[in-house]
C-alpha cells in the first residue's frame, strides 16, 4: 500500500472515531514521558500500546514504511562504532535507536487514523486558553494543517520528479567531463512545483472562505477520548514506575 505515509488509512475502527484533539495529547504524552524516563522499561511499554493501538486500528503490514538500504547502513555503522568504544555504549545507541522508532511511530499511527482536515479545528481547541494572552492561535493551527496537507503531496511530486528526471538522456560533454545536473534540476522542479502548489491552495482557500474555515470546530471528545486518555496516561505511568 503506498502512499500511505502521513495519510489516513480509510477504515472505520475505534481509533478512527477517537477526536483528533485526543490523539495530538496521546502523542504529546508519550513524547513527554520518553523525554523524561528514556528508560527501557518506558520504551516498552510505549511500544505495546503502540502495538495494541495499530491492532485496533486494523493497520496492514502493506500500510507500514520499509527504511531505505542507506539507512539501515548507516545504523550499522553507527552500532560498529559504539561497539568499538564498549558493549555499554552499544546499549545505550539501540535504546537510542528505539526511542527515535517509538516516537516516529506514535506520529505515524496519529496520521495512520486520523483526517487531515480535523488535526487544525483540534489543534486550536486545546490552545483555546492560549488566546487570552493574546498568542496566534489560529494562525498556528493553519500552518500545522496546511503543513501536514502539504507534505505527502510534496513526497509524491518529488518521487515523480525524480523518475522524470531518469528518464531523460544524458546531458553531452564538457572537457570530457560528463555533465551531471541531476541534483540541480531535481531541485528547481521541486521549488517550482511547490510554488505551484501553494498557489493554488491558497486560492482554494480563499474560495471557500478564508482560513477560518480550516479551524471550524467539527468534533468535540466524548467518552471514549476520556477512556483512551487514561489508558495513555496508565502505561506511561507504568512505564515511569518500573523505569
Amino acid at each position: 500500500m503506498k502512499g500511505t505515509l502521513l495519510r489516513e488509512l480509510p477504515l472505520s475502527t475505534p481509533m478512527h472515531r477517537l477526536w483528533a484533539g485526543t490523539k495530538l495529547v496521546a502523542v504529546a504524552v508519550i513524547s513527554v514521558s520518553l523525554l523524561v524516563w528514556p528508560t527501557w522499561p518506558m520504551v516498552g511499554a510505549i511500544a505495546g500500546l503502540l502495538l495494541v493501538a495499530a491492532v485496533v486500528a486494523r493497520v496492514p503490514l502493506r500500510a507500514v514504511p520499509i527504511p531505505p538500504w542507506w539507512l539501515w547502513g548507516l545504523v550499522a555503522f553507527g552500532a560498529a562504532v559504539n561497539a568499538v568504544v564498549s558493549p555499554e555504549a552499544v546499549w545505550l545507541y539501540a535504546r537510542g535507536i528505539l526511542f527515535a522508532v517509538v516516537l516516529l511511530w506514535a506520529t505515524i499511527t496519529m496520521a495512520w487514523t486520523t483526517a487531515m482536515a480535523d488535526v487544525a479545528p483540534a489543534f486550536a481547541t486545546l490552545l483555546a486558553p492560549l488566546r487570552k494572552l493574546g498568542a496566534p492561535v489560529d494562525d498556528w493551527a493553519v500552518s500545522t494543517a496546511l503543513l501536514l496537507r502539504a507534505l505527502p503531496m510534496l513526497l509524491d511530486d518529488v518521487q515523480v520528479l525524480v523518475a522524470a528526471r531518469r528518464l531523460r538522456p544524458r546531458k553531452g560533454t564538457r572537457n570530457g567531463k560528463a555533465q551531471d545536473t541531476f541534483l540541480v534540476d531535481i531541485m528547481a522542479a521541486i521549488v517550482s512545483v511547490a510554488i505551484r502548489r501553494s498557489a493554488d491552495m491558497g486560492e482554494a482557500i480563499a474560495v471557500r472562505g478564508g482560513t477560518g474555515s480550516i479551524t471550524a470546530t467539527r468534533a468535540r471528545p466524548g467518552l471514549r477520548d476520556a477512556a483512551a486518555t487514561a489508558i495513555v496516561v496508565a502505561v506511561c505511568v507504568a512505564g515511569a514506575v518500573s523505569s
